[in-house]
């Protein structure tokens, strides 16, 4: 685990692209769940990539809110810390959200479950917000973005220009 704390930052370091992602599907996944959903359909609509609708935005903002949690359980634990440092992050939460969320930190980690649910030309998103998620200073860390790198086939100079991109370590020598 660890880190959850510092994914905002790192995802408006990424110089646009998959910062405005995430940070609308963080916004998405909150909003979604809140108030009038046609308003939030409305309001979405105005900030989606050209050719995305509203299910997909959301969609994606789930699969990466999964991402986070499972990079935070890649080694195995995540303390009370953690846990607040993934609700921190998603700013205010209402409880269907942070009941989604406190199921996903029970559930047990399924790597290769979670690779197969993430759609095509999703992959290196889902793999840079999980490496945005951790701290990458365990082995079990290094072996769960591999699992991702090789489930996404990904070749080891994206995934290594993607850790230089963050300025975390890189996962291939």
């Amino acid at each position: 685990g660890g880190g959850a704390g510092s994914a905002g930052g790192a995802a408006q370091s990424t110089g646009g692209g998959l910062g405005d992602l995430f940070g609308m599907a963080m916004n998405q996944f909150g909003a979604a769940r809140q108030g009038n959903a046609q308003q939030v359909r409305d309001a979405a609509r105005n900030s989606m990539p050209r050719g995305m609708d509203y299910a997909q935005a959301e969609q994606q903002a789930e699969l990466l809110v999964k991402a986070m949690i499972n990079a935070a359980k890649a080694d195995g634990r995540v303390d009370k810390e953690e846990q607040q440092k993934i609700v921190d992050r998603l700013g205010e939460v209402t409880r269907d959200e942070l009941a989604f969320v406190q199921r996903e930190l029970t559930a047990p980690l399924d790597v290769q479950g979670f690779i197969r649910s993430i759609p095509r030309g999703m992959e290196q998103q889902v793999y840079t917000v999980s490496l945005m998620a951790i701290d990458l200073d365990s082995n079990p860390e290094a072996q769960y973005l591999h699992q991702l790198a090789q489930g996404f086939g990904m070749g080891t100079e994206a995934c290594n220009r993607i850790h230089e991109q963050l300025g975390a370590p890189k996962l291939y020598g």
